[in-house]
């Protein structure tokens, strides 16, 4: 059985995917370009004889990649691309990496990163989901803060985001185009309230929830552009 083990390296990209092949030997007895497409992956998989282990690297395919592989080949090392550091050596190619990833695979040098079991892969986009949105909450409402700072409007606490005080806050913006662009954030804060509960100020009022949230944002931060790029919050407790 050894002698007809086959290692394959495949460097994946969103059109393509470079693969390589070596046998037991380590003799590189393949390589070729393919679709990236379940079909065209399959029937590549599907002309390889003997026990097949295969590798990539963790990334925005790797998911469906374990998936749709697993049923079909001996072995799936899904691995830490920041563990791989022979891919940071020489010459950088599509060609190239897959190569490196074969060998790597076959000399058995690859940190693995989990896949299999779908309940953890749900717990980790829940979690992944969370961290998302309340980050995004956190940018909005400092830049709820940067807009009422670059016209010298006082803002401090947690009122401004409170929707029962929403006019109020509004009304003290006398211009036009800039009122508007302070109501658009402050209503995309309450639709984030919705899709994350928990984790962001309700849209009712919320002083209370918003509080715990904003603490973790740098309150010097004062900017008279809303739009640049502003520091992620960190995670709260649900």
């Amino acid at each position: 059985m050894t002698s007809t083990i086959k290692y394959v390296g495949m460097d994946v990209h969103k059109e393509s995917i470079s693969m390589a092949v070596r046998n037991a030997a380590g003799k590189l007895v393949m390589e070729c370009v393919i679709e990236t497409k379940a079909s065209t992956i399959l029937q590549f998989f599907d002309g390889l004889r003997g026990e097949v282990q295969v590798t990539f690297e963790e990334g925005t395919w790797a998911a469906w990649l374990y998936d749709l592989l697993k049923p079909h080949v001996t072995k799936v090392v899904v691995c830490d691309p920041r563990r791989n550091a022979l891919l940071l050596e020489g010459n950088q190619t599509d060609r190239v990496d897959a190569r490196k990833l074969v060998e790597l695979l076959k000399n058995n040098q690859l940190r693995p990163v989990y896949h299999g079991d779908h309940g953890l892969r749900t717990l980790k986009e829940l979690v992944r989901s969370y961290l998302t949105l309340t980050r995004d909450l956190g940018r909005v409402m400092t830049r709820v803060k940067a807009i009422y700072r670059s016209w010298a409007i006082p803002c401090s606490g947690k009122q401004v985001y409170a929707a029962r005080h929403r006019a109020e806050w509004l009304g003290k913006i006398k211009e036009p185009g800039v009122r508007q662009r302070a109501e658009f954030l402050l209503s995309t804060t309450g639709c984030l309230a919705l899709v994350a509960p928990g984790s962001a100020p309700r849209a009712t009022g919320g002083e209370q929830e918003a509080q715990s949230l904003e603490a973790t944002l740098p309150d010097s931060v004062d900017r008279s552009d809303p739009g640049l790029p502003l520091p992620p919050a960190r995670l709260l407790p649900p």
